[in-house]
């Protein structure tokens, strides 16, 4: 019960939609909210025909981990390939321990864990001058995320740039590549995402309000540091392919949310096998410069990646692996599963962070204070910090000529029902 389940929940009721032939909607964002008027990942259902065998919220970490494992394959065999078993592995341990992967697997579950592969295998492609490899692999970010149609143009350019001398007609084809995925991301955002939203617009062009590059320009430093230092030791800067990251660091350092802008939570996931892939590229260039001092940075560059991430795992969340309580269950924890199996399925619940995942495989839940006048029959909250001085009270603030009686606390959890 430390996951912070929000996102988890979200995925979860989608996805169980998908999973029995429904519509994916979304009652944590609001009753009967449409998850593609919310954001554009229609990739998701392809976790459906799995969640249906193995329904709860397990499945869908597992299906991400999985996803993210996927990657370090392309990532290691280029890397193999063309600097040598030794550094390939290197780069391999470097980028799959990299903090953008570790922090991604440990927030929840979240739709980028199909563009990290999908990433990979094209930028895999573009090294090896497999071009429309590249291409093939890239097209289904459209189908990732709203903004993903903005990478896929990235790569495309870049392999329209390369290709340019010996393939000048798919070179061609690469810049409408290149063009469908910046037309499709702008149909997603103006017409798709406002179609499934209730509001017919996208939620989510307030974040640019007031906003600006210089806007916590320390933090964003920071993050630019982090994403080039560890993973890259800069040499990532001597690749075209880092233009690849343009894409999500320019959302991400334009928007006025500040969430955006620093290292946590899984935003950096897709930056890691762009900068790593980079890196590869960079040192298979680097060997062939005349300047000396160039070419043995770059050799050294690989091993320098691994001992980063090594050294930088202690204080990640791998690191929990090496502490005996991750594999024990508290007596608080099992407390507060045996309150929450008192609320039977087929209920509709609200509730906040806490018990969110713990609900959405059998229950109807909704964000606490979100069900805009569904007075559901149960509630349960999180109340370990004791933010509610009186739940029974609390309950009848939310739903106003309704009455709920406290089934029990446990664990620092409370659940309440709906009498009558």
């Amino acid at each position: 019960m430390e996951t912070l389940s929000w996102d988890l929940g979200i995925f979860e009721q989608a996805i169980r939609g998908y999973a029995h032939l429904q519509a994916p909607l979304v009652d944590l964002k609001g009753p009967g909210t449409h998850i593609l008027g919310d954001h554009f990942s229609p990739i998701t259902a392809l976790i459906a025909p799995l969640y249906r065998v193995f329904p709860g919220p397990a499945t869908l970490l597992v299906v991400q981990a999985a996803l993210f494992a996927v990657s370090v394959l392309p990532v290691t065999r280029v890397a193999s390939r063309l600097l040598g078993p030794a550094r390939g592995l290197a780069l391999g341990v470097g980028y799959g321990l990299s903090w953008g992967i570790q922090r991604a697997v440990e927030f929840d579950f979240h739709e980028i864990c199909f563009a990290v592969p999908l990433v990979a295998f094209a930028l895999e492609a573009v090294v090896m001058g497999r071009w429309r490899a590249a291409l093939w692999w890239a097209l289904p970010l459209v189908l990732v995320k709203e903004d993903l149609g903005l990478t896929l143009s990235a790569i495309a350019l870049v392999v329209a740039a390369r290709a340019r001398r010996s393939r000048p007609r798919l070179a061609y084809g690469a810049v409408a590549v290149a063009v469908f995925g910046a037309v499709a991301a702008l149909l997603t955002f103006t017409v798709l995402i406002p179609a499934f939203n209730t509001g017919g617009d996208y939620g989510y062009w307030n974040k640019l309000e007031d906003a600006g590059p210089f806007a916590g320009w320390g933090t964003k430093l920071s993050t630019l540091a982090w994403v080039l230092l560890p993973t890259s030791a800069l040499l990532a800067l001597r690749s075209p392919l880092l233009l690849v990251a343009a894409p999500t660091l320019g959302w991400r350092f334009l928007s006025s949310d500040d969430h955006y802008w620093s290292t946590d939570w899984h935003y950096s996931a897709v930056l890691m096998p762009v900068v790593v892939l980079a890196v590869v590229d960079a040192v298979e260039r680097a060997r062939r410069s005349p300047r000396p001092w160039l070419r043995s940075y770059a050799l050294h560059v690989p091993t320098a990646v691994a001992a980063g991430a090594l050294a930088l795992t202690p204080s990640m969340p791998l690191a929990a692996l090496a502490e005996g309580h991750t594999y024990g269950k508290s007596r608080q924890v099992q407390a507060a599963e045996r309150l929450l199996e008192q609320i039977p399925d087929g209920a509709s619940v609200e509730a906040d962070v806490g018990p969110i995942a713990r609900l959405t495989a059998r229950c109807r839940v909704f964000w606490v204070g979100d069900t805009r006048g569904v007075a559901p029959d149960y509630i349960a909250l999180n109340n370990g910090s004791g933010w509610v001085d009186n739940p029974v009270d609390y309950a009848a603030a939310l739903h106003p000529g309704h009455r709920y009686s406290l089934v029990g606390t446990a664990g620092g959890y409370v659940v309440l029902h709906r009498e009558g």
